[in-house]
């Protein structure tokens, strides 16, 4: 190994889950020396969208709630089978995960909800025979005819579709809208097609002890902490300078921190590793009695792509994803509440146990509401006289069934009532209220921005044609046949620009063909017939 080898630095633009993952495999597989390494992260904390955050004073937050999976997060588990459990000696995070998960199982007693507060029966999808051919020709079909195409585009002509249950129920697992990309779509029926039979359930939804930060995030960057990986936090990346020619070679990273530019130039060995979108950049928080900013201007990791982008061809199109903030949105909100008065009459109502029921959607609600109530506690510094509830909307825009704003205008206590209302706890809600530390609402702008509909060369390779030390992870680089929107897909990515930037003939775990499996597909069809 020469000297410039032995001196190279990698960097990490983002310090997201994709990057903390590309750091353990440079360490794991590739012998690279922590002290080398640098996540460059322009928030406080690492983790991206993987957060969780709060107090019993003044309230729990968590942006988001993502549901694992057991089949089908390959190198996810391949990845946190190397590190160790900060809870339990001996024990990877992986079995922590695992364990836990198998200890507390998942059967969904309340999927769904309709406008009487009556649960619905959901075993029957609901098809009628043009819904099931309208989805068999879509399973068959070849991705590229699909280019820009939405969802509603395929079903223009079947209508019915949209009024399934197993439309609002797949819809509200996975956050999709009706506008959203065709091709995405397609993708999830095919990698998630085990859980089409048991998507009234919700089974296969694999939970962790606390929520993701602090089950996943935290045990990785004690890992790299011990390794002197180097955090450096509040620091912006704003553009990349290339060298001139053809190729597409990083010469320098430019950075602000506190307001202070400043440029690192890269050598001829170091590399430089991008997260070129974040599904969470410019989420905005409110309160109990304040709503949460609604902030559309453009983010930053975006800025970003779009500056790198016009300068050399085969660099994505940022446009196609942040350019609808209007069509992108959702907002979440995150109940603290003083003892288990709420969530006991929750338990009543669904017979699901706190951790038990993954979600729970009021299908005629104007903002197309769900909710999570997860085991307690949901945060390692959450007393046992605590207790929370996570739950979003979808059309942020609409008017309130009860409460007569839109979503994206209310307190935290106006979508807490507009919730109680739709459980039918209207006798309750005082009592109710007087239990309540607070409610958080998060308006994000683009948290499915990745859905958008796109076209083939719209998201970056993970490595572009031409590059010599650039690559790119996360949700908005193209893994092929894989999912976006998900912990497996920033860490697939991560693996994927190690090994090759670092040319390591090593195989990474692939796409699992459940779509190909006869006996899940007879599964599958024999459920679209209940």
């Amino acid at each position: 190994m020469s000297d410039t080898e032995i001196n190279r630095q990698i960097y990490f633009v983002g310090g997201g889950l994709g990057s903390l993952a590309g750091a353990v495999y440079l360490l794991r597989d590739c012998a690279f020396p922590g002290k080398n390494i640098h996540i460059l992260e322009g928030m406080p904390v690492l983790g991206g969208s993987n957060d969780g955050a709060g107090n019993a004073t003044t309230g729990f937050i968590a942006r988001g709630g993502r549901m694992l999976n057991e089949e089908t997060y390959e190198n996810l588990w391949e990845l946190l089978s190397s590190i160790p459990s900060l809870e339990f000696e001996h024990m990877s995070v992986t079995d922590e995960i695992l364990a836990f998960d198998h200890a507390h199982p998942t059967h969904a007693n309340a999927r769904l909800i309709n406008k009487d507060h009556e649960v619905i029966d959901v075993l029957s999808m609901g098809f009628s025979d043009a819904d099931r051919i309208a989805l068999f020709k879509l399973m068959v079909i070849a991705e590229e005819k699909l280019d820009n195409l939405r969802i509603s585009d395929w079903f223009i002509n079947t209508p019915h579709f949209f009024e399934t249950n197993f439309w609002y129920m797949w819809q509200t697992t996975f956050a999709f809208q009706k506008w959203s990309s065709l091709i995405e779509f397609k993708r999830y029926m095919h990698r998630m097609i085990f859980e089409y039979s048991r998507i009234h359930t919700l089974e296969g939804v694999t939970r962790t002890r606390y929520n993701q930060y602090e089950s996943i995030i935290l045990p990785l960057k004690a890992y790299l902490e011990r390794f002197d990986v180097d955090f450096s936090l509040k620091c912006t990346v704003t553009d990349l300078d290339f060298e001139k020619g053809e190729s597409i070679t990083v010469a320098a990273i430019r950075y602000e921190t506190e307001g202070k530019p400043g440029i690192l130039h890269l050598n001829k060995a170091d590399l430089c590793i991008v997260t070129n979108g974040c599904m969470t950049d410019n989420s905005r928080l409110g309160s109990l009695d304040s709503p949460a900013a609604v902030a559309l201007d453009s983010p930053i990791s975006a800025t970003l792509w779009e500056k790198i982008a016009a300068k050399k061809d085969g660099l994505g199109n940022p446009r196609k994803f942040f350019g609808s903030p209007a069509e992108t949105n959702w907002e979440s909100f995150t109940v603290t509440l003083k003892g288990n008065r709420l969530l006991k009459l929750i338990e009543k109502f669904s017979r699901n146990k706190p951790g038990s029921g993954a979600l729970m959607t009021f299908r005629d609600s104007n903002w197309l509401m769900s909710i999570v109530v997860a085991a307690q506690p949901h945060f390692k510094n959450q007393p046992e006289d605590i207790t929370i509830l996570w739950g979003y909307g979808l059309y942020t825009s609409e008017k309130g069934n009860y409460i007569e704003k839109a979503m994206q205008d209310c307190t935290g206590r106006e979508i807490l009532l507009e919730l109680l209302h739709h459980l039918d706890f209207s006798e309750e809600i005082n009592g109710i209220m007087e239990t309540v530390v607070n409610v958080i609402p998060c308006y994000l702008p683009y948290i499915i921005s990745m859905f958008q509909p796109r076209a083939r060369g719209d998201r970056p390779e993970i490595v572009p044609k031409g590059s010599t030390n650039l690559a790119f992870i996360g949700q908005f680089a193209e893994i092929p046949e894989d999912m976006v929107f998900t912990e497996e897909y920033s860490v697939r990515s991560a693996r994927l620009a190690v090994y090759s930037l670092l040319g390591l003939d090593k195989k990474i775990l692939p796409v699992s063909p459940y779509g190909y499996d006869v006996r899940v597909l007879l599964k599958a069809l024999n459920a679209s017939y209940r």
